[in-house]
């Protein structure tokens, strides 16, 4: 099961069609994203946490290979910590959630900010990924998931609580980080495999340019291929 992070929500990825080739995937949209309604009950990460206990509940789905990209990692480490029994294994891809993990306020930068960030500049070579279709619908989309960004994320921007309770964490586990992410802190990202017993730290690379916070723009078959083979690895 992956877990996207912040953005690039309501499309199947390139990085996505790579990874269902190898594993059985799972792509769902978090509450309040993509199409996916915004519950009026949706006030933390517990919040979170049940849905997606209460989701492999009604998959009927014992336990999971969970991966977890940015947000998408925080809300993946909240449910390892909370329910360790339920994964087989564990990947967070340039995950938030710990104190100072953010380089920048998530919430205090503009639209230009946030696409310099994300793409180290280079955003004009993947312009498939900033096509949002209707402007006046992309922006109505765009307050929607932010506001739910807020609802989760707002205050703190990290969870306390984290740190400690990683330690419940019982499935193999890998922390990807990207080269050049200048939305994580990668020294602050490392420190998951510090919290986490067993976790190992591995670097995810490009042919042809460097990765950024969105690795799997840069090298989707590449970190897809390093997800799944450490899956397998996760079942031997």
């Amino acid at each position: 099961m992956y877990l996207h992070g912040a953005g690039l929500t309501r499309r199947w990825l390139p990085f996505h069609e790579a990874l269902s080739q190898s594993v059985d995937l799972i792509a769902p949209e978090h509450p309040g994203y993509g199409d996916t309604p915004f519950p009026e009950w949706l006030d933390g990460f517990a919040d979170v946490v049940i849905h997606y206990a209460s989701l492999l509940d009604q998959l009927e789905l014992e336990k999971v290979h969970l991966v977890g990209h940015s947000f998408g990692g925080w809300i993946a480490a909240e449910i390892a910590a909370f329910y360790p029994e339920r994964l087989a294994s564990l990947q967070l891809i340039a995950p938030a959630g710990l104190k100072d993990a953010f380089r920048h306020d998530i919430f205090r930068q503009t639209g230009e900010e946030v696409v310099g960030r994300l793409f180290n500049g280079e955003h004009e070579k993947y312009p498939d990924y900033l096509e949002e279709g209707d402007p006046v619908e992309a922006i109505v989309q765009n307050y929607v998931e932010s506001t739910t960004l807020a609802r989760l994320a707002w205050q703190p921007r990290h969870d306390a609580k984290l740190e400690r309770r990683l330690a419940r964490v019982k499935a193999p586990t890998q922390i990807i980080l990207a080269e050049d992410d200048r939305v994580i802190n990668n020294d602050v990202a490392r420190r998951y495999a510090d919290l986490i017993p067993g976790a190992t730290v591995v670097t995810i690379t490009a042919t042809d340019t460097t990765t950024t916070h969105l690795p799997f723009v840069q090298t989707p078959a590449g970190l897809a291929e390093m997800v799944s083979a450490f899956v397998s690895r996760a079942k031997e």
